[in-house]
């Protein structure tokens, strides 16, 4: 399962710097984000990959969505042109992958045999509802206002006459 999840994970987040138009990049993205919240679970952090998928592959991308529909120039297919510099960002790219595959094969994994939690949400839950209900309140109301801000600058200035 771990490969198949690893599979897809990969290749959406190849289709996403890959493809040439943005919104289409936006919406690998968001397949990405939830191959990313599959490893999670199989890591048995259900809080993490709700946390995931509903910050990263849900608000976050359908903040980047509204961003390229509301900032739309032009032809919507020539929007992420490729840069002059794909051999360097290859030559990097493939640079990292060979440190990156050095480090982890060559480093001692300590393995545990301890049993993970068997519940990790309802713990988090209740200081988030009991003890920090204030600051989480006031960081909704900010996500909240930085929305409407944000719909406001954006909104079409019409002229009376």
């Amino acid at each position: 399962m771990f490969w198949i999840v690893a599979i897809f994970t990969l290749g959406s987040a190849l289709l996403m710097v890959m493809n040439k138009n943005i919104f289409h990049s936006a919406l690998y993205m968001v397949l990405t984000f939830i191959g990313v919240a599959g490893v999670y679970v199989m890591l048995n952090a259900d809080f993490m990959a709700a946390v995931q998928i509903l910050v990263y592959a849900g608000a976050i991308a359908i903040f980047l969505v509204f961003g390229i529909m509301l900032t739309q120039r032009g032809n919507m297919k020539q929007t992420n042109l490729f840069s002059a510099h794909v051999a360097v960002a290859g030559l990097v790219s493939l640079a990292m992958i060979v440190i990156n595959g050095f480090m982890v094969l060559n480093t001692n994994w300590p393995v545990s045999t301890a049993e993970p939690p068997s519940n990790t949400v309802s713990l988090i839950a209740d200081l988030m509802l009991t003890k920090y209900v204030v600051p989480f309140e006031v960081a909704a109301i900010l996500l909240l206002v930085a929305l409407l801000g944000a719909v406001i600058i954006a909104k079409e200035v019409k002229k009376t006459s």
